[in-house]
């Protein structure tokens, strides 16, 4: 009998979703959710974002601001609701390699520092009409 290894489920870093009033957003999820574990005021792109930590997952809750240079907006768009995906990886730069190679095509701008680590977005889907995000964690983010 050959036996195969098995490379280990993808990590799903966090889901983001993109609010009109976050401050609004927090209380409508907190019952849900609780407390916001963190959140982060990401000036130089123009958004805030607030983050729930959930046993398997972050969920992110995404506002944009008028400052900034809005990289933010023009990377994930108008719509509000579920906006992106997630993965997180060891590599950023060897995920957007193996990636493109699958038919992926990372966003002008990146790779770069995002809300938790070194990101890529990636163009929208054409399949599933999702945002897909790598994201390389900083030491001190998360250590799940």
């Amino acid at each position: 009998m050959t036996t195969t290894t098995m490379a280990p489920p993808p990590y799903i870093d966090h889901i983001g979703i993109i609010v009109a009033d976050l401050d609004q957003a927090i209380e409508r999820v907190r019952p849900l959710f609780g407390t916001p574990t963190r959140i982060k005021e990401l000036t130089e792109v123009g958004l805030r974002v607030a983050e729930f930590d959930a046993a398997n997952v972050v969920i992110e809750l995404l506002q944009y601001t008028e400052g900034g240079d809005g990289f933010a907006q023009q990377v994930m768009g108008q719509r509000l609701g579920l906006n992106h995906l997630s993965a997180r990886v060891s590599d950023v730069e060897q995920s957007i390699t193996d990636l493109r190679q699958a038919g992926f095509t990372p966003m002008a701008g990146f790779p770069r520092q995002g809300a938790h680590g070194r990101v890529a977005f990636f163009e929208p889907d054409a399949v599933t009409g999702l945002l897909f995000e790598v994201c390389q964690v900083d030491a001190k983010e998360h250590t799940a």
